[in-house]
């Protein structure tokens, strides 16, 4: 039996893509968050629409490279060493996929749901006016020379064998493409059929205003539990209240594992605190989006500014931003484009959800009717998000879904 009314929890990029496609297939949709739009990771990221993002954090070597990358302050992995004892048990699992056949799997998984984001962008924004943030692009990625890019040459593998192509351009090619770079920099990869997102922040707001106006209820509350009888969904406690419903999705980002906890699933769930900082008319921007591969940032033109995004900062969500990951990333930026100014300056620290196997979570919890869950996209929300939510919007309405589901099960961590 399909849902007649579904309560999504979470208004970021995965929960207002479910609410636009839920409304398209004519159900009703109430969209729940305690704050406003994409007032999280949503709004903080990166903004590139990251076709190759398919190569985990987990590659072969982390376990040997993380403990001196942690304690060098030029490398973009960090750690609040307070919260190491609460993190431990999540990061042994996290590191047990630290392996060539471990990353082979999470890029198989993560691979159909990124590969065609620019398409999946610009089918969800259609007729929505949030069109107007999408600018199709190359991207980028940025090596000191072939033999640094023929060091990653085991991701670039992974990227092959799911059909991203790309072209290789070395010195004065790559100085003819875009000359903002410093000399050192001598080797790029540039792939086609990506894209970037010019202010994330108002695309996804423009989104939710448009599910409002196609007759989406937008309530502002914290949603405490999911109310249900006789093994289905029924409404939603929030704010005090209880919110009729016949089916809830919970896409809250990091804090959905408490909800999913409630309902039976154990997700594995983490923080990997982002950090972006945004120069505001800079002096110098790059053509297109790039990632720096050595310092693994990226640097996005923007709307009026150049935000320069990147870093894995393990420790939580209540422990304030550290000072150090803005600094690397300043000193990053003018490192790479020299004579780099601004007026003015902004810093952003947020919260990416990352499960121990860095595949997101989203279908059906089991054993309860009506309840779906869709969280856990670590880097890659923005990029996945519209696939995960017209996923998600297919199942809910009772459509046929093309597409093999089972690396995302919500039930493959085990019962909680």
């Amino acid at each position: 039996m399909s849902a007649r009314h579904v309560a999504v929890v979470g208004a970021g990029i995965v929960g207002v893509s479910a609410a636009v496609w839920l409304l398209r297939a004519g159900l009703r949709v109430t969209l729940v968050d305690r704050e406003r739009p994409a007032a999280g990771a949503s709004f903080g990221n990166g903004g590139v629409l990251a076709a190759c993002a398919l190569v985990p954090v987990q590659g072969p070597g982390l376990v040997r490279k993380a403990p001196g990358m942690l304690l060098d302050p030029d490398q973009p992995l960090f750690l609040k060493w307070r919260y190491l004892p609460r993190i431990a048990p999540f990061l042994a699992r996290y590191l047990s996929h630290a392996s060539a056949g471990g990353a082979a799997r999470i890029a198989a998984g993560l691979a159909p749901i990124v590969t065609d984001t620019l398409a999946d962008h610009l089918a969800l924004a259609e007729g929505t006016g949030a069109e107007r943030w999408i600018v199709p692009s190359d991207y980028l990625y940025v090596y000191r020379d072939r033999a640094a890019f023929a060091k990653d040459a085991f991701g670039w593998g992974l990227r092959r064998q799911h059909g991203v192509d790309w072209e290789e351009m070395e010195a004065e090619r790559f100085r003819a493409f875009d000359p903002a770079f410093a000399e050192d920099l001598r080797f790029a990869v540039r792939m086609g059929s990506h894209g970037r997102i010019t202010d994330p922040g108002a695309y996804v707001r423009a989104l939710a205003t448009h599910a409002e106006a196609r007759g989406a209820r937008m309530v502002r509350a914290e949603v405490d539990d999911v109310v249900r009888e006789g093994g289905r969904v029924t409404g939603l406690r929030a704010g005090g209240e209880t919110l009729a419903c016949d089916a809830v999705l919970i896409a809250t980002g990091v804090w959905s594992g408490g909800l999913a906890a409630k309902l039976g699933v154990s997700a594995p769930l983490e923080s990997e605190r982002g950090y972006h900082l945004e120069l505001w008319e800079p002096s110098v921007v790059p053509r297109v989006p790039v990632m720096i591969a050595g310092g693994k940032f990226v640097m996005t033109p923007m709307e009026g500014r150049l935000r320069i995004a990147g870093v894995v900062e393990f420790g939580g969500t209540a422990l304030p931003p550290s000072r150090a990951p803005f600094d690397l990333l300043l000193r990053q930026g003018r490192a790479a484009l020299p004579g780099l100014t601004w007026a003015r300056k902004t810093e952003w620290m947020g919260h990416r959800p990352t499960t121990a196997d860095s595949l997101p979570v989203i279908g059906a919890v089991p054993g309860v009717e009506g309840a779906w869950l869709g969280f856990g996209h670590q880097h890659i929300g923005l990029t996945a998000g519209p696939k995960t939510g017209r996923l998600l919007a297919q199942m809910i309405a009772g459509q046929r879904v093309n597409m093999d589901l089972a690396p995302y099960a919500p039930g493959r961590f085990g019962r909680g």
